[in-house]
């Protein structure tokens, strides 16, 4: 592949670096051939290293396109289908409770309709999850006992001990019912591993990173690459930069729980590895068959009504839902493309594909996002991608 020299791209990042709403960043946008990356800024606020092409971020819920790729090998396998119930493999999940309504005490509760299954965990419909509202008693638990939010490797318990915890907790809707963020990818991290009893940063290496040549791509850094691994930050009360975590923080060692929804480190070339697959219906750069094409469809076509679309309150840019990632489904913003797929992470990431150009864009920053509105870095450069 030809790489172009990234004078636009180059400007865009140095314009938001120079400005301070970002200590770093790297980003790369690719149609066909031609090629574009940029860096800029220090890889950590304590060293003099500059971001460089291969430096290591933590991608958060561009995790999650990568998670729900694994799960439909898991269909293409014939080890489950969409419409098989869950239980057999989450036998925690085998007789949920749902408040009786989303505003009920966490005690209020009523049988789950139907089964939970694999086509509600990969719609993220399953009942588990954030709404629009978290004050919502039935969300307190996502937080206090599975330790949903911004990522934290190392203070979640292991696959065992949080679906326990899970199972204790009732679902906000009916299955099917409605969107909820974010559980269900990491539900699906765990059924991954116990429907190929395998442990999932082992079964992602074997079916997805390796065939990929996603190097870099994991649930912890290598003691060989913690020099390319970048810093993670907030912004400060009092202006300024609070660290968030250090290469050699929590990332550092591997994790108890290797979470689906936002555990994996990552770089702009693997996350690309992984975008181009998905642009050629499933085939890798060597040919092989990473996903079958039909997967591929399925995964980036959105999977919401429109009724749920608008009860969701996380979708205001017109937004649906495929497996693992957003779908644009209405023009109403510059960088809005008909059925461009990806998502955004919570450490400042982002990352799509436009199947109708061939374009994959990734962009990846030290920053923790204040809430669920993207910055207007994520803005600039999404539609600087869409007009590629």
């Amino acid at each position: 592949m030809s790489t172009s020299t990234p004078h636009g791209l180059q400007e865009l990042l140095d314009s938001h670096i120079a400005g301070g709403p970002v200590p770093g960043a790297v980003a790369l946008v690719a149609r066909g051939d031609r090629v574009e990356v940029a860096a800029a800024g220090p890889a950590t606020l304590a060293g003099a290293a500059p971001m460089r092409r291969d430096s290591a971020f933590r991608i958060a819920s561009i995790t999650k396109p990568v998670v729900a790729a694994a799960a439909m090998t898991l269909v293409e396998d014939g080890l489950i289908a969409p419409a098989d119930p869950v239980a057999a493999w989450l036998p925690e999940l085998s007789s949920p409770l749902v408040v009786r309504t989303p505003q009920s005490p966490v005690d209020d509760v009523v049988p789950a309709v139907r089964p939970i299954t694999l086509l509600d965990l990969l719609t993220f419909r399953a009942g588990y999850g954030f709404p629009s509202d978290f004050s919502l008693p039935a969300v307190a638990p996502l937080f206090a006992e599975l330790k949903q939010g911004p990522p934290q490797p190392q203070a979640v318990p292991g696959p065992d001990a949080w679906m326990a915890a899970l199972s204790r907790i009732p679902l906000l809707h009916q299955p099917g019912d409605g969107w909820l963020y974010n559980t269900c990818s990491d539900i699906l991290g765990v059924l991954i591993a116990r429907v190929t009893d395998r442990p999932l940063p082992e079964y992602l290496a074997e079916r997805l990173f390796e065939p990929l040549g996603m190097t870099d791509t994991g649930f912890s850094v290598a003691p060989g690459a913690l020099d390319r691994f970048t810093g993670y930050y907030r912004a400060g009360e009092g202006g300024g930069w609070e660290l968030v975590d250090a290469p050699d923080g929590q990332w550092s060692s591997p994790p108890d729980f290797p979470s689906g929804a936002g555990g994996l480190v990552s770089t702009v070339d693997d996350w690309y590895a992984f975008g181009r697959m998905l642009l050629a219906e499933g085939l890798a750069d060597d040919g092989r068959r990473v996903l079958a094409g039909e997967s591929v469809r399925q995964m980036i076509t959105d999977q919401l009504t429109p009724d749920q679309r608008a009860a969701s309150g996380l979708f205001t840019e017109g937004q649906g839902w495929g497996f693992g990632g957003s779908v644009d489904v209405e023009i109403t913003a510059p960088w809005n493309v008909l059925g461009r797929y990806g998502w955004i992470g919570g450490t400042g990431t982002t990352a799509h594909i436009i199947p109708a150009t061939g374009t994959v864009a990734v962009l990846l920053t030290q920053k923790e996002l204040g809430g669920p509105v993207a910055p207007s870095m994520m803005r600039d450069f999404w539609t600087y991608a869409a007009g590629f």
